[in-house]
């Protein structure tokens, strides 16, 4: 008896093509080998578990059948894309998922050919799948559009718009329904798996074509009685009537961790020759990990963990973080407030929502992800005197600016934006940076926006917010913990558009808005040894600006720096706007203005993130130097004129 292991088959397999020469009866190990591969990486690493582990065999399924990259492979999201990276040439690197300088934890174009649309915010791959099917078909070359998409995914209206139109594509598009959330997992067994294969054979399909092909003799009523007995037949047997409506070829549901129930779909379907195909799967998110399969998120997103045992690296205690900080804020104003409710977008414990809702059941509105009718929902509410809270991250609330700028601004709705992950956010890179707000919403009339500078000042803004019923109002804040300042027994309601002083000097003012505060009085600091008396202000408001405060401190300081986690086009625009058009530049004033570079950061810690942009104590200090310095060559200058 032989009881040597059998050699690893991941180990030969380094692209798509190489896994396509295996057998179809050794699939089985290498889908084995690949979950142990990707749980012992982001064991290593952190990052999105639950989602790979759940389409493990679905992955090395669609490389099997399909050529890809020939075949055009758009992964929704991306949260499940590690299997995906390790077979397709990056096995070598996966250990640097979501690190400075190593692979994003996201398809990325730049990354690899067999990442052809990169994806990070939901609902986007049915739309961009499609776009790759009819370049090809007008074109007349080989290759298919593959989607695969979660049932979450499913919420947003853009999916079911791109399904819409996805008949001119043809047989060249491909959809894969992930259904993770098991809400349909009774029909998947033997007979589901059976009429799955027969409805998608090429015997069946070629029977009812001939079917279609004689009906178009028969009078129309019959026509239309011969459809429909069609449709709601094999609707009854497996379900799919929307998708057909929709114009695709249903097939499903199919256990997605069977190898013997999803390659001959696969096949079958790589080979039809009418219109667009819609395969339904069933998965279990955490499959095959028993700590995940356990977890009620099933682990989700992780930190760095023990593979034996599941047990997650836990940060070491600190400060509460911003988000869990904001939601008992909140908490406390529902209570005081029976008009205060709360909507988010399929993050509800992203966004703290989650607390609320344990507190306020029947004012919490988690609207899947759907971002644009949050907003307008909310401008609802708004409308018929209610206060609610649009608690949506930066990076997701781009989704719905329309709405924003439509259904609140311009009617001046009195709707709160609370917007979690403003700023950078690390690991997960440029996707989920929330880099933009404070331009995109600090443009528009009638608008309020402030940035918190500590968890303190959160507090006293949620309140604000809660009062505020003269128009829109927005707060900003970052992922992770706070500074670590005390809460306050009571909040305050800030008078809008104005700042305080931090500190005190007269030589080099530092007007700052949100959590770059810390750095800006490390600055201070530094520059005071060095005799340069240093004021620190905190604007809090983007708009409107404190005017008079910014007034007396740009006439009063020889050099003043604004410093803001925002693009350009933020704070330091609409100061240096506010300068100009006063003629305070005219007087020989040294104004700058920090803020994030223009271009789109990779993924790192937060902290060196925020020093390859300038935005830390040093790159404030650089800056009001190099002006000095400036300001003193001019004057010398003058003096020898």
């Amino acid at each position: 008896m032989n009881d040597r292991p059998s050699t690893p088959l991941l180990d030969q397999v380094n692209i798509p093509a190489d896994l396509r020469k295996l057998k179809p009866e050794q699939l089985r190990q290498l889908a084995d080998e690949l979950r142990a591969e990707t749980i012992s990486a982001v064991g290593t690493t952190g990052g999105h578990l639950g989602s790979g582990l759940g389409v493990v065999e679905l992955t090395t399924a669609i490389h099997y059948v399909f050529n890809t990259p020939e075949d055009r492979l758009v992964w929704d999201v991306g949260h499940q894309c590690y299997p995906h990276k390790i077979l397709t040439g990056r096995r070598d690197r996966i250990r640097t998922l979501r690190q400075g300088g190593g692979l994003s934890g996201f398809t990325k174009r730049a990354e690899s050919e067999y990442d052809p649309f990169g994806a990070a915010h939901s609902s986007t791959s049915i739309s961009a799948a499609l776009g790759f099917a009819i370049a090809n078909k007008l074109a007349g070359t080989p290759g298919k559009g593959i989607a695969v998409i979660g049932d979450g995914a499913m919420s947003a209206g853009m999916a079911y718009e791109a399904m819409n139109n996805a008949e001119a594509a043809g047989n060249r598009l491909v959809v894969i329904l992930n259904d993770n959330d098991m809400s349909i997992a009774p029909p998947v067994g033997g007979l589901s798996a059976y009429l799955a294969r027969l409805v998608s054979s090429r015997e069946f399909i070629g029977l009812r074509g001939l079917a279609k092909r004689l009906v178009k003799h028969l009078p129309r009523t019959l026509h239309n009685a011969a459809k429909k007995t069609d449709e709601y037949a094999r609707g009854m047997a497996m379900g799919g009537t929307l998708f057909e409506e929709l114009g695709f070829y249903y097939v499903g549901p199919l256990d997605g961790h069977n190898l013997d129930q999803l390659i001959p779909v696969l096949e079958n379907v790589r080979d039809m020759a009418d219109g667009p195909c819609l395969i339904h799967v069933v998965t279990q998110k955490g499959k095959g990990y028993a700590p995940a399969e356990a977890a009620e998120d099933k682990y989700h997103g992780v930190q760095k963990f023990d593979v034996v045992t599941g047990a997650q690296a836990k940060a070491p205690p600190g400060p509460p973080s911003y988000t869990s900080v904001f939601a008992k804020a909140l908490i406390a104003e529902a209570e005081r407030d029976e008009r205060v409710c709360a909507i988010t977008a399929a993050m509800p414990s992203g966004t703290g929502l989650d607390k609320f809702e344990q507190a306020f059941p029947d004012r919490t509105f988690d609207v899947g992800i759907a971002e644009q009718h949050a907003v307008t929902f909310a401008a609802g509410l708004a409308a018929q005197g209610m206060r609610p809270f649009c608690a949506i991250y930066s990076t997701f609330l781009q989704r719905a600016y329309d709405q924003v700028v439509h259904d609140v601004a311009i009617q001046n709705l009195p709707v709160r934006f609370a917007m979690d992950r403003a700023g950078l956010v690390g690991a997960d890179g440029s996707t989920h940076a929330g880099s933009f707000d404070i331009t995109y919403l600090a443009t528009l009339p009638n608008f309020v926006v402030m940035a918190a500078a500590d968890e303190a000042e959160l507090v006293h803004m949620v309140h604000t917010c809660a009062l505020h019923d003269d128009g829109p109002i927005a707060v900003r804040y970052p992922r992770g913990n706070g500074v670590g300042v005390p809460l306050p027994d009571a909040p305050q309601r800030l008078e809008i558009g104005k700042g305080r002083i931090v500190r005190s000097g007269h030589k080099v003012a530092i007007l700052s808005l949100g959590t770059r505060l810390e750095e800006a009085k490390k600055a201070a600091d530094a520059l005071d040894a060095r005799g340069l008396s240093t004021t620190v202000a905190d604007l809090r408001f983007a708009k409107p600006l404190d005017e008079a405060l910014i007034r007396k401190l740009l006439a009063s300081h020889e050099v003043c720096v604004t410093i803001e986690e925002g693009s350009i086009g933020g704070l330091g625009a609409h100061v240096l706007t506010m300068a100009s058009d006063e003629g305070l530049i005219d007087t020989g004033l040294k104004l700058r203005t920090l803020r994030l570079p223009d271009v789109f950061q990779d993924q790192d810690k937060p902290e060196k993130q925020y020093a390859q942009a300038g935005l830390d104590a040093e790159g404030i200090i650089n800056t009001v130097l190099a002006a000095l310095r400036h300001n003193s060559i001019n004057a010398e200058a003058g003096v020898r004129a």
